[in-house]
């Protein structure tokens, strides 16, 4: 059985990708540039599992793993996440998110790998032109990070031109879920009901957000992967809703009406207090559904359940988190 490779695999989607593949059967190569630990401890025990250390953006090794491998489908999950790395750190996002891309497609293209799984991202769109956007949106995105995932979503299509490569592009929205290693709504809500601590967000009441289970974009991923055949090359996998955080909070008080307020202040959201969000909403999952049968199972009620029942054995049982 040629093994599935997943990039970024030790981070926080691409690790409960791999476990959902391992859990089914499937021979996994994680590749991974920052700590392995976890994966090479889970490697001891599980045969199906290999682990591969290393930068993405060396061409060699990536040449060689196809080499040796000969995955025949890659889950792309490496890159540097998120619209604060694209102020604080730009250069590295766009050799990551794309020079590590274009390795990946020319691996491919020399291998016979066909398909690439991309989680892509809302931010590709820019400011949102209605509350509810299907793929067709025009792409404007505002920060490097949406313009990398932009560009690597051009580039595979180049690719399919050029190689007959099967770039399949997963775009989810502000995903969320037990043990998120940002800090950033709503698990910093969610942690400050588990902690018993009151939390004031500066801004952000009435803004509107796709936030979407982790479970949910694990599952719409392995749909698209497991597609027969696809007629299109970009989906929207989320929770097809945009709670604003004002109605968080108050899901999360009725979850734990004896914790402290968790109260959001008027005005916009702004990414730590100082880069705007622009207008978000909900994406339409309708492709996704009539493409591979994808429909979240996690609406933001049951999301904000599950990751709080999640960080309360956490604060109970802290070894859990890595175990």
């Amino acid at each position: 059985m040629n093994p599935i490779l997943v990039t970024g695999a030790g981070g926080f989607v691409g690790r409960a990708i791999v476990e959902a593949l391992l859990r089914r059967g499937d021979v996994v190569i994680a590749f991974e540039a920052g700590d392995c630990t976890w994966l090479e401890a889970r490697a001891e025990s599980e045969p199906g599992l290999a682990v591969v250390h290393g930068d993405i953006c060396d061409a060699g090794l990536v040449d060689g793993l196809f080499d040796r491998q000969r995955p025949h489908a890659v889950i792309h999950c490496a890159a540097v996440v998120g619209v604060l790395a694209s102020l604080k750190s730009p250069r590295e996002l766009f050799r990551v998110n794309i020079e590590g891309s274009i390795n990946l497609f020319e691996a491919m293209a020399r291998a016979g790998t066909q398909r690439m799984i991309h989680i892509s991202s809302e931010e590709i769109y820019g400011a949102f032109e209605a509350d509810r956007i299907d793929e067709n949106h025009p792409l404007r995105p505002l920060h490097g990070y949406g313009i990398s995932k932009a560009a690597v979503e051009h580039l595979g299509r180049s690719y399919r031109a050029t190689h007959g490569l099967d770039c399949i592009n997963v775009r989810t929205s502000w995903v969320y879920g037990p043990h998120f290693p940002r800090d950033r709504v709503p698990i910093n809500m969610i942690r400050a009901v588990a902690r018993r601590e009151p939390l004031y967000v500066p801004g952000g009441a009435a803004d509107r957000i796709d936030h979407t289970y982790l479970d949910d974009v694990v599952a719409g991923v392995l749909g698209a992967l497991d597609c027969p055949r696809h007629f299109h090359d970009a989906y929207h996998v989320s929770s097809a809703s945009s709670p604003s955080l004002a109605e968080i909070a108050s899901i999360l008080a009725e979850l734990d009406p004896t914790a402290p307020p968790i109260t959001v202040g008027s005005g916009p959201y702004r990414h730590a207090g100082t880069v705007a969000m622009p207008r978000k909403g909900a994406l339409d999952c309708t492709r996704a559904a009539e493409a591979f049968g994808y429909r979240p199972k996690f609406d933001i009620r049951a999301g904000l359940a599950a990751t709080l029942l999640a960080e309360r054995r956490a604060i109970q049982q802290p070894e859990s988190i890595n175990g």
